[in-house]
């Protein structure tokens, strides 16, 4: 039977639900085998983009470099199209649209472990034995996603990643994990194709005798998830997941050779392609996960050859495609990771794990763009004196005000504890307005 903790079904129990139900679709890759049927959903409707650096990127050397220090490393800072404002040399096409971006340049977070900083950043509460905060994907699925009464897939899609949790808002607002190619892990062959029909009505027999049973929530909330994922696998919505395809119904195009070239060829780039196919069709939230930053060694070649590349063709093709489609006023991005990483550079040149001082990127959302805000010392050390420094809830809660999220919403936990929307953080003026 299921496997429960004190906050709902786990993750591992949903996505085993999801691939039982996909098994009526065959082969491993199901989801470009739906059939396309449904009428568009509109394109303008409020979504947020998080680009999520698993590991704390070194933010010193890409958006707040510090020429002419000891810690300034190897890079050098070039002119955005945002006056005044400068980034890496390595991200000159990002450069070129930025004037759409902006940067939060006083970030002062505390947590430098992974797990508590990861935990902290993604719900804007430390963490706590006691209870389970849900990550702002589920507080966007929850507040928006299940008001889309015309969206038939989840309202969080995590594309590479799935480590977030909804904690107190329940399973069926948990991300919803794909790979960047639309696969949904574990997804079985058609071997059980014939078989799923009798499979569920004994499913339902069995959950309709536990939620006649009044044990709680918890049974009437695995009959639901389990629901949602049967119906997943016959919506045409499922075509977002792949750009191979043609949905016109549904306002996507087959995604041209050249489109996916611009985005970039590699899990990242293509990640960013599906992100923008998924917030056209009308999903609120996507996370799109790039790891490998916990650069302890080597941080200036592995930028150089790798990460800066990726992330420049990705995320110029990101708000140029989007700009282009008339959708960045109604998108929010934003760029994160754990921390940031230490001013001082390593012996094995590479800089460590540093919360005190360091950078969010943010941009679109209809937010007051090309500006750097905050600023750290002349060393990155800390924050500059007379600068603001800002934490987590304040970033989620100039998303919430951009996608029309009450900033002084409350939800209840399940021990009947009031929870302020972003921990009661405040929106960037300076971004708003």
């Amino acid at each position: 039977m299921a496997i429960w903790n004190n906050f709902g079904m786990n993750r591992r129990h949903f996505l085993q639900h999801v691939a039982t139900a996909a098994a009526t679709i065959p082969a491993v890759n199901f989801l470009s085998h739906v059939q396309a049927n449904a009428a568009a959903l509109k394109s303008s409707q409020k979504a947020c983009i998080l680009m999520w650096m698993g590991g704390g990127p070194p933010t010193i050397d890409i958006w707040d470099l510090k020429p002419g220090s000891k810690n300034g490393g190897e890079f050098k800072p070039i002119d955005t199209a945002a006056p005044g404002v400068q980034i890496t040399e390595g991200m000159p096409e990002t450069a070129k649209v930025f004037n759409d971006l902006s940067i939060i340049r006083s970030m002062s977070t505390r947590e430098a472990d992974h797990g508590r900083g990861r935990y902290y950043m993604q719900t804007s509460y430390v963490p706590n034995p006691t209870v389970v905060h849900p990550a702002f994907g589920s507080v966007v699925s929850f507040e928006i996603g299940r008001k889309r009464t015309a969206l038939q897939i989840p309202a969080f899609v995590s594309i590479d990643g799935g480590s977030g949790q909804a904690g107190f808002l329940g399973m069926s607002h948990a991300p919803f994990v794909v790979d960047s190619s639309g696969r949904i892990r574990n997804s079985p062959s058609d071997e059980a194709k014939s078989r799923l029909p009798a499979r569920l009505a004994m499913l339902k027999e069995i959950e309709d005798g536990f939620v006649a049973s009044k044990r709680g929530e918890l049974p009437e909330a695995h009959k639901d998830v389990y629901s949602n994922a049967v119906n997943l696998m016959v919506s045409p919505q499922m075509a977002a997941f792949d750009s191979s395809r043609t949905e016109a119904a549904l306002g996507l195009e087959k995604e041209s050779d050249q489109i996916k070239d611009a985005y970039g060829r590699n899990s990242f780039g293509q990640g960013l392609l599906m992100a923008r196919r998924l917030v056209q069709t009308g999903v609120p939230f996507v996370e799109v996960n790039m790891g490998g930053w916990d650069l302890h060694a080597g941080v200036f070649q592995a930028l150089r050859t790798q990460r800066l590349p990726q992330l420049d063709q990705g995320i110029s093709a990101l708000v140029t495609d989007l700009k282009q489609r008339g959708m960045l006023d109604d998108v929010v991005l934003v760029w994160m990771g754990e921390f940031g990483r230490t001013p001082r550079i390593n012996q094995d040149v590479g800089r460590d794990h540093w919360a005190a001082s360091w950078s969010v990127m943010m941009g679109g959302g209809g937010l007051k763009n090309g500006q750097a805000i905050g600023a750290t010392d002349a060393d990155g050390i800390q924050i500059a004196d007379g600068s603001k420094s800002y934490l987590p809830g304040d970033v989620w809660a100039t998303v919430a005000h951009a996608m029309g999220i009450p900033v002084n919403t409350v939800h209840t936990s399940k021990r009947g504890r009031p929870m302020k929307l972003a921990n009661g953080g405040t929106p960037i003026q300076e971004l708003i307005g």
